[in-house]
């Protein structure tokens, strides 16, 4: 693992990013600061630029560069980066990658988790596999309690089962933090709630989780730093409690929104 100063070092610091998408502007100026053990929700209606943060922060796109050359987006205290070695410390798992790893090509489940040493799709014939990455490998289908689906093909699993072997293959490198993008989309409410109580275990035990949703109950409880984006721009940003208001929700949602708490989640409603 490369090194890093200490947990001093931000996560994430972004400053005027602005990402056009042909002769729209998808990112407009926008500006960010995460510290590391900072979980953080971010939250926004479709179009708001949600999945083109995510896409910019792994690297798949890039913004406009800045007038005075100074660099837009710095992780982990640095802009300059090679892609696999920042996704050893940084997992990133939605909806388009598990698309990646479900399709029709066979993929066996722990060959797609202990492949995450390799940034590969897969075991090849030049993988060498160590009985430390064997063990890593099941330790992490183990903490996200999917060790029963060792056997399986990657496309035969529920939506549930295959994001979370996703997120063990994320975790064979013992990232830093984990960058989840609608980890919830296409489950129904019980698989949810139990995908999200995994979700607090690893937040209870020290990796930083961002997560990515427009659905106000995903924010677990752990998560207390809130960024509400709206047409590319930072909205609000701050506390749970400053941020998740009916007024600031029905400003960026464009409808009147109620919100309520229970056990520690937050529910919005159209009012």
């Amino acid at each position: 693992m490369p090194h890093l100063s200490d947990d001093a070092t931000p996560l994430l610091d972004i400053t005027e990013a602005s990402v056009m998408r042909g002769e729209q502007l998808i990112l407009d100026r926008l500006s960010l600061h995460l510290a590391m053990g900072q979980h953080t929700a971010i939250l926004g209606p479709n179009g708001s630029g949600k999945s083109t943060l995510i896409r910019l922060i792994a690297r798949q796109i890039y913004p406009l560069a800045r007038r005075d050359g100074t660099p837009v987006i710095r992780i982990f205290g640095r802009d300059r980066w090679n892609v696999s070695e920042l996704r050893s410390l940084i997992g990133i798992v939605s909806p388009a990658v598990q698309l990646d790893y479900t399709s029709d090509t066979p993929l066996e489940v722990f060959d797609a988790v202990v492949s995450g040493f390799f940034s590969a799709r897969g075991l090849w014939v030049d993988h060498q596999v160590t009985a430390s990455m064997r063990e890593r490998a099941h330790d992490a289908l183990a903490q996200m309690d999917a060790s029963h689906l060792v056997g399986r093909e990657m496309a035969s699993l529920s939506t549930g089962e295959a994001r979370r072997v996703l997120i063990a293959r994320a975790l064979v490198h013992r990232p830093r933090a984990l960058l989840l993008d609608e980890p919830c989309a296409g489950l129904d409410p019980a698989s949810r709630r139990r995908f999200l109580e995994s979700l607090r275990h690893l937040a209870q035990h020290g990796t930083t989780l961002v997560l990515v949703t427009h659905h106000v109950e995903e924010i677990l409880p752990e998560i207390q730093h809130v960024v509400l984006l709206r047409e590319g721009r930072v909205l609000h940003e701050g506390s749970k409690m400053d941020v998740l208001t009916d007024a600031a929700l029905t400003a960026a949602f464009g409808m009147p929104i109620r919100t309520t708490q229970h056990g520690g989640y937050y529910n919005a409603a159209v009012d």
